[in-house]
């Protein structure tokens, strides 16, 4: 009768638990109390080098001896086949069978427990197997007083309640699994997994219920948009990992940089933003700078200190829209905005969603214009100051919108680099340039052809390929073609740079320096550089003859070619004053409207057959 109490108890149990170890400790009480049995225990098996049997949970009549509650709780067993793995529980666990109504008393096995058997009142002892997914993760254990406490009826009925105790840890654990799974599936939908920060969907949510609070309580709110920087070029040259562990430091540092009430989010590959619920236009531009100068501490990856810059874009309710997805918006254009006009951060303002409309249209535009091959190249001339004759010339790409017209090179190139268009642009430009000085080769005319080659361009892994491929499409030799580089964009990434020069040096050609001077490199790097030309910017070579400073400029970067054992050209030569100037001062070669100007290749070609430059007798006047 008594095992049958413990099993319905047993089964009421199982329906009031809430988690594992108030299962345990229950069904052990209910052994207990509603069996009449003197102890109940439930250990584990770990899958440690020892194999070790932890009680996990056990029960004790109210009444019990002095040192029994110490003798559970510190009690040491193994499961392993050695001496001590001959209790009832272990062998349970190591067979998956019950083992019954062992006498504590007289079975040899039970030695190293019989002295506190017969302290405690413990005469016999069987143990059941907890079976959870076809492992058996534990055993059941019950004591009696009696030797032969353990019939056969009886031990069928405990045998069930074993069983429903291991369907009821079973049950739990997969309870448990869902609710972590649910939970794994709320982080996921509402967290960045790399960051742990929230992510666009959930500062959705956040933004628009800010802006019901705000709409109630008749206070402004702001929305910060912020981009990383060198997050590409980190994954290109350490590998991805590393682009991670920059992304996490940079979510980081920004959530240390707000109180607790203000959200940040990571919306995309490199770009996170923060949510004020209480701020207006100078909170916004305040907490801007703040981040900013948070931000401005090198982040150290893989050894290296990394200066990962920022620039932010703000947006204001009730300003600049009435929801999330307009805030939002608005912040990134203002974001855009400011990182194209080199500023830190900027505050959007409603001109600037006519000119994101623009920008869109002219995407798309250009996309199609270098599709359908609706670009041209020019053909500015340059020529040999000492034999006054045509020593090459240089490529320059021109987009005739069909509504807009002729389109500012420096605009379109600056939304090819921003709109990830620079790499077909500079392939087209490229593929144009080999074939249009094949024609000339065919003609007869071996002049040298530059093209210049971006700050992007020299992270382009696929580069090389790309102009080794050309010059074996069209048989081209080293002379057939040169590149210039602006110093600016070597000083992008020096190290890069250096690299990308040495690998197109390899190929045969010439390289330039393109608009010296108005960078920032030391005359160490520039040593370094495998380049046989510098080229003087226009600003300084234009006015060098009304201006004492740009003409100091202009003798100063002639002499240090030179002294570098590199030719030195002159661009934006205007005059025959300029012309004279640069002649005193040994210029090697010139480029500028005195000579000609960027022309098409038909016009290159007739002018070519009309210039006194060609003949090189003398300077025309």
């Amino acid at each position: 009768m008594r095992a049958l109490r413990t099993l319905s108890a047993g089964n009421r149990m199982l329906l009031r638990a809430a988690d594992e170890q108030e299962l345990l400790r229950g069904m052990c009480r209910v052994i207990v109390d509603e069996g009449g049995y003197c102890s109940s225990a439930v250990g584990y098996a770990r899958h440690d080098a020892s194999k070790s049997m932890p009680v996990v949970a056990y029960a004790l009549p109210n009444e019990h001896h002095e040192g029994e509650e110490a003798f559970f709780e510190t009690l040491q067993l193994t499961w392993a086949d050695t001496a001590l793995g001959h209790s009832a529980m272990a062998i349970a666990i190591r067979t998956g069978q019950p083992c019954i109504g062992r006498n504590l008393l007289t079975d040899p096995d039970h030695a190293p427990w019989r002295e506190d058997a017969l302290r405690f009142g413990y005469a016999s002892h069987t143990a059941f197997p907890l079976r959870v997914e076809d492992e058996v993760i534990g055993a059941l254990g019950i004591a009696a007083t009696e030797p032969d406490a353990f019939d056969e009826a009886e031990v069928r009925l405990l045998g069930e309640l074993a069983d429903d105790l291991a369907y009821g840890i079973a049950n739990l654990r997969t309870r448990i699994k869902h609710r972590e799974a649910a939970a794994t599936v709320q982080r996921m939908a509402y967290f960045d997994t790399l960051t742990g920060l929230a992510n666009r969907s959930l500062l959705r949510e956040q933004i628009q219920a800010a802006i019901a609070g705000a709409r109630q309580r008749q206070h402004p709110l702001g929305l910060l948009a912020l981009s990383v920087s060198h997050v590409q070029e980190i994954n290109d040259t350490l590998g991805y990992q590393q682009g991670d562990q920059l992304l996490q430091a940079f979510g980081e540092r920004l959530r240390l940089a707000v109180s607790e009430s203000e959200t940040v989010a990571r919306v995309g590959d490199t770009e996170f933003a923060v949510l004020l619920p209480k701020g207006d236009a100078n909170h916004a531009m305040q907490t801007a700078k703040r981040l900013i100068a948070a931000l401005y501490e090198p982040i150290e990856v893989s050894g290296l200190r990394i200066y990962a810059r920022s620039t932010i874009g703000i947006s204001l309710f009730p300003g600049h829209g009435s929801d999330a997805d307009s805030l939002l918006r608005r912040a990134r254009v203002a974001m855009a905005n400011a990182k194209q006009g080199g500023h830190a951060f900027g505050v959007f303002t409603a001109s600037l969603d006519q000119e994101c409309s623009h920008r869109l249209a002219m995407m798309g535009d250009l996309r199609g214009a270098i599709e359908h091959n609706e670009l041209v190249l020019h053909y500015q001339p340059k020529v040999h100051i000492a034999s006054a004759h045509l020593c090459g010339a240089e490529a320059l790409v021109r987009w005739q919108h069909p509504a807009q017209g002729m389109v500012s090179t420096n605009e379109f190139v600056k939304l090819a680099e921003s709109s990830g268009l620079i790499t077909p642009l500079t392939y087209w430009v490229l593929e144009t340039a080999f074939r249009q000085r094949y024609i000339w080769h065919e003609a007869g005319l071996e002049r040298p052809l530059a093209v210049n080659l971006s700050a992007h361009d020299l992270k382009d892994r696929k580069l090389i390929g790309k102009i080794k491929g050309l010059f074996d499409t069209w048989g081209a030799q080293p002379e057939w073609i040169q590149f210039e580089l602006t110093e600016s964009a070597l000083m992008d990434d020096p190290v890069g740079a250096l690299e990308m020069l040495k690998r197109l040096k390899e190929l045969g050609v010439a390289l330039s320096i393109d608009d010296f001077g108005t960078g920032y490199s030391s005359l160490s790097y520039l040593q370094k550089l495998p380049v046989d030309t510098i080229k003087i910017d226009q600003s300084f070579v234009s006015s060098m003859v009304d201006s004492a400073d740009s003409a100091v400029i202009v003798r100063s970067t002639v002499e240090l070619g030179h002294n570098l054992n590199l030719e030195v050209v002159a661009e934006g030569v205007d005059s025959q004053a300029v012309w004279d100037r640069l002649a005193d001062l040994g210029c090697d070669i010139v480029q500028g409207y005195y000579v000609g100007m960027p022309m098409s290749a038909e016009q290159f070609t007739e002018w070519q057959g009309n210039s006194p430059w060609t003949s090189g007798m003398t300077t025309p006047h």
